[in-house]
């Protein structure tokens, strides 16, 4: 028989959830998959998986149905080292991103190195606080011979042979960012089946300078990151999975949450071949956005759309964002494997 308890607990989270409703904006890059790019969500995420590694890429296309919009793709990879003969561990990773949108080509190119250490909490089943750190370089370039201004425009008439009017003192800048972020992650329930985690973030940190007229004043405002998870088994073969992400940079706030519910396919339900998901997401005035997954462990492939259901509904038609994520986690031939112990940060 089902557990009651997991369904009262899923609901009181949609309610928390949706008190929380804001109106959405950005000046950040973001993806409806927040899931698949956890150290953009928090570097303090690094390692909070069942596994000595993970790779993870994500793509998105949005809005090319009405404009030559944006194309952003996300690669980021773990590591996890016991440290000692403790039950902590320390994460490495790297997140690398790289964005191109509009007309004028305007690329965004970010490498970051990142570094986090999960403290066990307890002796008897898996329970981590973790602080993270995540820093890095950062380039964004425009082409110049792309941009089309008024100036150009004579009479209604284009004319390409005309100057623009704008004087850039370069086409690109660079800059050094960086983040810091804390999380808990615990299992919980009848023989500690269930798992959650929630983290807070801060990136940031130096509010660089995100200016192509090198005006100093134009910085990156810092952004706040809330991000939580739970995982209930409801039988033996069923599962569901609620998280949500909530963040705030300057007056733009944007709220992301949902739930994906899995079931096990196979002959063995403790080692599944395939784990099958079908899930909905909600980003507040802005998109609803249907989700499906299959784990065929190592490896994890999930298919999102964005339909859109913001005031620009009316140009697009509905027609939103695309995601492709790729996920693979493994366990090393080595004696200190995560395989091997029976505590150790998950989700």
């Amino acid at each position: 028989m089902r557990n009651p308890n997991p369904i009262k607990k899923i609901f009181l989270i949609l309610a928390v959830m949706a008190a929380s409703l804001t109106e959405v904006s950005a000046q950040d890059l973001h993806f409806s998959q927040f899931f698949e790019t956890p150290l953009l969500c928090n570097p303090a995420l690094a390692g909070i998986f069942t596994g000595d590694y993970r790779i993870q890429g994500v793509y998105r296309d949005q809005w090319n149905s009405f404009t030559n919009a944006y194309r952003t793709g996300s690669f980021n990879g773990e590591y996890k080292l016991p440290v000692g003969k403790t039950d902590d561990f320390l994460t490495l990773g790297l997140q690398i991103l790289y964005d191109k949108a509009g007309s004028a080509g305007l690329t965004s190119t970010e490498v970051f190195p990142v570094l986090n250490y999960n403290k066990s909490l307890s002796n008897s089943h898996p329970m981590y606080l973790s602080l993270g750190f995540m820093g890095g370089y950062v380039e964004k370039r425009i082409d110049e011979s792309l941009l089309t201004t008024n100036s150009q425009f004579v009479g209604g008439a284009f004319n390409p042979s005309l100057p623009s009017g704008e004087t850039f003192p370069t086409p690109d800048i660079h800059y050094w960012d960086g983040s810091v972020g804390m999380s808990f992650n615990s299992s919980f329930g009848s023989n500690q089946q269930n798992t959650m985690y929630f983290g807070v973030a801060y990136h940031h940190l130096n509010r660089p300078m995100n200016s192509f007229y090198q005006n100093t004043a134009v910085e990156l405002q810092p952004k706040w990151v809330v991000s939580g998870g739970a995982k209930f088994n409801l039988d033996e073969r069923s599962e569901i999975t609620v998280q949500g992400n909530f963040s705030s940079q300057g007056v733009a706030r944007e709220t992301i949450g949902g739930l994906m519910y899995g079931y096990k396919l196979g002959e063995f339900i403790d080692n599944p071949k395939y784990v099958l998901g079908i899930g909905a997401y909600l980003r507040v005035n802005d998109a609803f956005i249907p989700v499906v997954k299959l784990d065929m462990l190592p490896l994890s492939i999930a298919i999102s759309y964005d339909v859109n259901i913001s005031t620009l509904n009316t140009v697009s038609q509905g027609q939103g964002g695309f995601e492709l994520s790729i996920s693979y986690t493994g366990f090393l031939d080595r004696e200190n494997s995560a395989k091997n112990k029976m505590l150790c940060p998950r989700f």
